[in-house]
């Protein structure tokens, strides 16, 4: 059997991008039998416990980047505090994962206490641990006024956006989350092996930028799902466009809350499935 180091339908790079590494596995043609070793680059995903005030929160499964996009943005989308009264987050390395400390106002410590769980979830779930369906579903806040987006702004990023997302391409496993600006220039990509963990460090990093949420668009590489619709709706975001297909609750929640969806966007069509503020329609 010979030896490559390429993935199997990617290129790798000699040295991984951030948050991949290269494991040896063989691939088996089913037309003669033959094996190939390989040493193909895989996406980092190892547990990354939160903890507020001494209190641990959550352990997340996810990719080891960006940590504190990561927990900055999973503040917000939790609607724990705003990112301004956010400490400065503390982030060291156990055995087999990662630990990330924060201080949030005394106002959030009810909620830190009311939710606080283990919640040791694949890829980054944030319902997991809920009891309650009314708590599930608590009322959201109204989306404010979206900037004027055009067909052609979702178009154009939508064709920009695999340029962006270095770790999928060396891999073909993880998701990327953007924030795009009205006119369709992607702005600032994360990328993850977890959807929501993506999305979550796109927040937190824009929150601590000069960026607006509230003057662009969110795109995302994900099913449509309602858990990806309440996090751009608390984070303040009134556009979220995603590659796949939608769920029929995060349809209702973005109708609940007004805020403008956008799914199964390719570079062709895409399905406009809520539009409040008639920007497509």
């Amino acid at each position: 059997m010979s030896e490559d180091k390429t993935s199997l339908s990617d290129e790798t790079e000699n040295q991984p991008p951030s948050g991949t590494e290269f494991m040896a596995t063989s691939v088996l043609t089913f037309g003669d039998g033959t094996l190939k070793k390989i040493e193909r680059c895989v996406p980092v995903e190892c547990p990354i416990a939160l903890e507020y005030n001494g209190i641990g929160y959550a352990v997340m499964m996810g990719t080891p980047t960006d940590l504190q996009d990561f927990v900055i943005g999973f503040t917000v989308s939790e609607g724990l505090a705003p990112a301004h009264d956010i400490s400065d987050p503390v982030i060291f390395e156990t055995d087999g994962g990662y630990v990330v400390r924060c201080n949030l106002p005394s106002e959030s410590l009810p909620k830190i206490l009311a939710r606080a769980r283990t919640r040791v979830s694949e890829s980054g779930c944030g319902i997991c641990g809920i009891d309650s369906i009314a708590a599930a579903l608590a009322p959201l806040p109204n989306v404010s006024n979206p900037p004027q987006v055009t067909p052609n702004s979702v178009h154009q990023a939508l064709e920009a956006l695999y340029d962006h997302q270095h770790m999928a391409r060396a891999t073909g496993a993880s998701h990327a989350a953007a924030w795009c600006s009205a006119h369709g220039a992607i702005l600032c990509v994360r990328e993850d092996v977890g959807r929501h963990n993506a999305f979550d460090k796109l927040i937190g990093s824009v929150s601590q930028s000069s960026l607006n949420l509230r003057e662009g668009f969110a795109l995302l590489s994900a099913r449509c799902s309602q858990e990806l619709v309440e996090k751009a709706i608390r984070a303040g975001i009134t556009i979220l466009v995603t590659i796949s297909a939608p769920s029929s609750l995060a349809i209702t929640r973005a109708q609940e809350a007004g805020l403008t969806l956008i799914a199964l966007a390719r570079s062709d069509t895409a399905l406009i499935l809520n539009d409040p503020h008639s920007l497509f329609t």
